[in-house]
């Protein structure tokens, strides 16, 4: 990679839009916990501080060594990074007990500024805080104010150093994406060549050197990730990859069979395993949303350990892992902020004897689904909804069994057919059913009933690191709900789910 952007997070929930802002101009980006961040070699043009939920002036309020970056390589502070370089290089940042957030019209004061060259005056922001800086440091500038935050933008004279108090990552503010480009191309002198067909001759020479003649094993799921992985890893080594598709037995209807004659199309070197015998009596009696997970993990491992004995030279187990799954698995502070641990990242156990490679992991879903296209996969493939790999064992709530699975199937299949019929498939970025662990009474015919709740769900994203409801029709759902109901055995009522995330995860578990 000849040239990047560091993103030092803090905590916050923003991070990775300011790592998507980037992406978006084709400059490359990676980011990295405050405290395990590396040293900045040739490659990294430029640093940006992330915002945060602590105070600048809180005792455990993050701290971040600075020395070899300021004044040496352009910075970026924003929002909590902003206070930070004004606290901690002389300035005073007070506390106040009424947060500010939501728009504001941002005044540029220094129109000349090459961070808002092309910027509008006034411009509207989006604000998101309670501490604000009343005394800049020595040496800095003041850029820009809004009429209740004095200092809402400044820089340091004599080096490439700016802050700005509000967010320029979330699409309220309206010419965000311009000042994260004049920081990028005019500041840091980025030339924004981080595409798809660069991204695909990089990777492919990178997995030629690292693999050379040793034989790979690829855990296929029948999502967009792993056969993205796979495609990209064939151009590079051939027959030398060898792909397995397991049926865990958590699969959709019909999915096995389908997904086989997909494969065959792509011409990988590819078997399918049946171990869904396997699957579903190691999940007997397991409720608990992250032991499903890692226990699903788990087996993965097992099973393409022992599918792999019979593969001569098999050293490297491949992975469609992708930004998003290591993000939410990885905590700035410690595992006690961890969404959820996902199946590429976490439960490798010890004693596994090939070395991982993962050649999507510093991708988010949409820039794999740029890389599938440009690598020649249908784009019918390429737009299916991502699919979690544990399968439908996180949208069978509580325990799993074959009766459940099978009603969750049925459901689920009468849902995503009737989005593709009526048109609204490729308009829904993730849908899906959810079988509930509850159970309620309901009226058919002349009879009373006792069964169970399947909640439907589909969300509007374009990363899965944030996702809104989408709003389908009444009268679709409508038909949906009935469908179910009258044709699922066990099925007495239907609910749709209208929460975003955050606050919510796009799946139940």
């Amino acid at each position: 990679m000849n040239e990047k952007i560091l993103i030092l997070d803090f905590g916050s929930q923003l991070t990775q839009l300011i790592g998507r802002r980037l992406r978006e101009l084709n400059v490359y980006c990676e980011i990295f916990p405050y405290h395990h961040f590396p040293k900045p070699d040739k490659s990294v043009k430029g640093v940006i501080l992330s915002g945060s939920p602590y105070s600048v002036t809180d005792k455990e309020t993050p701290k971040v060594d600075l020395s070899g970056i300021k004044g040496h390589i352009p910075l970026l502070g924003v929002c909590f990074g902003a206070q930070y370089l004004a606290f901690h290089y002389g300035g005073a940042v007070h506390s106040s007990l009424s947060r500010e957030y939501g728009r504001a019209m941002l005044e540029i004061t220094e129109p000349g500024s090459p961070l808002f060259k092309n910027i509008p005056s006034p411009t509207t922001v989006w604000m998101s805080h309670k501490d604000s800086i009343h005394v800049l440091p020595s040496g800095a500038v003041k850029l820009a104010s809004t009429p209740d935050v004095e200092y809402a933008a400044f820089r340091f004279e004599g080096e490439d150093t700016y802050a700005v108090q509000f967010h320029p990552e979330i699409y309220h503010s309206a010419h965000g994406t311009q000042i994260f480009e004049n920081f990028a191309r005019n500041i840091c002198g980025c030339k924004g060549d981080w595409t798809p067909s660069s991204f695909i001759e990089t990777t492919i020479a990178e997995l030629q050197e690292k693999i050379g003649k040793e034989h790979v094993i690829l855990a296929l799921s029948g999502g967009v990730d792993s056969t993205v992985a796979a495609v990209l890893l064939h151009k590079a080594i051939g027959k030398q990859l060898h792909c397995i598709f397991v049926d865990t037995g958590l699969l959709r209807l019909n999915e096995f069979a389908s997904v086989m004659r997909s494969y065959e199309e792509l011409g990988l070197n590819f078997s399918g395993v049946d171990a869904s015998g396997i699957f579903l009596s190691a999940l007997r009696g397991i409720t608990d949303p992250e032991t499903k997970r890692k226990t699903i993990g788990r087996l993965f491992i097992e099973v393409f350990d022992r599918e792999a004995s019979r593969i001569n030279n098999a050293t490297w187990l491949a992975q469609g892992t992708i930004y998003p799954d290591v993000i939410e698995s990885v905590s700035v502070h410690g595992h006690s902020s961890v969404i959820k641990s996902h199946h590429n990242v976490g439960g490798l156990p010890e004693h596994v004897r090939f070395k991982i490679v993962e050649p999507l992991r510093m991708l988010f879903k949409d820039e794999v689904r740029r890389i599938g296209l440009s690598l020649g996969i249908k784009k019918e493939f390429i737009n299916r909804h991502p699919f979690p790999g544990p399968g439908l064992a996180i949208r069978l709530l509580g325990e799993i069994t074959p009766e459940k699975l099978e009603i969750l199937r049925q459901a689920d299949d009468i849902f995503i057919d009737s989005l593709k019929k009526e048109g609204l498939y490729d308009s829904v970025w993730q849908a899906g059913a959810v079988l509930l662990p509850v159970k309620s009474v309901g009226v058919m015919g002349d009879e009373r009933t006792y069964e169970y709740t399947v909640a439907l769900r589909a969300v509007d994203s374009t990363d899965g690191m944030t996702a809104d409801w989408v709003d389908l029709p009444y009268d679709f759902l409508r038909k949906v709900s009935n469908e179910i109901i009258n044709k699922v055995n066990g099925v007495n009522r239907v609910v749709y789910d209208i929460s975003s995330k955050p606050p919510a995860t796009i799946e139940w578990e």
